[in-house]
């Protein structure tokens, strides 16, 4: 199982580079593994840092998340990229960083973005 609670993880990872990517990962779509794999070349390990569903109805419009936490746990586990998970309750992602203290912590350029596939979506069953 790649879900690590965060306050194992220094352990785990100890003596390694470790490359920190996050986000809510709500309707996994292809910026998602792009980034996921882009993420993992940087490092020796890559932890995902996922918004736990308390954390996303704090900073996203209602009805979010489509797809609960540990939906979202299981689906951004099974990439190939990704070799450890965390959630996180917080609206940022500070916690996490203070914590484990990666070395780097790289984030999604937004090439796409799920609010824009539900917007689609919508649009089209008019």
């Amino acid at each position: 199982m790649k879900l690590r609670r965060l306050e194992d993880l220094p352990a785990l990872v100890q003596g390694k580079k470790v490359v920190l990517a996050n986000g809510c990962f709500d309707l996994l779509h292809v910026g998602h593994l792009r980034y996921l794999q882009h993420a993992r070349t940087m490092g020796d390990v890559l932890v995902v840092a996922i918004n736990s569903d308390k954390s996303m109805a704090r900073i996203k419009e209602p009805g979010r998340p489509i797809l609960d936490e540990a939906e979202r746990v299981s689906l951004v586990s099974a990439l190939r990229p990704v070799d450890y998970v965390v959630l996180f309750d917080e609206p940022d992602v500070s916690r996490v960083l203070e914590v484990l203290r990666p070395a780097i912590h790289t984030k999604d350029p937004k090439n796409h973005s799920t609010r824009d596939i539900i917007n689609r979506i919508l649009s089209t069953e008019k």
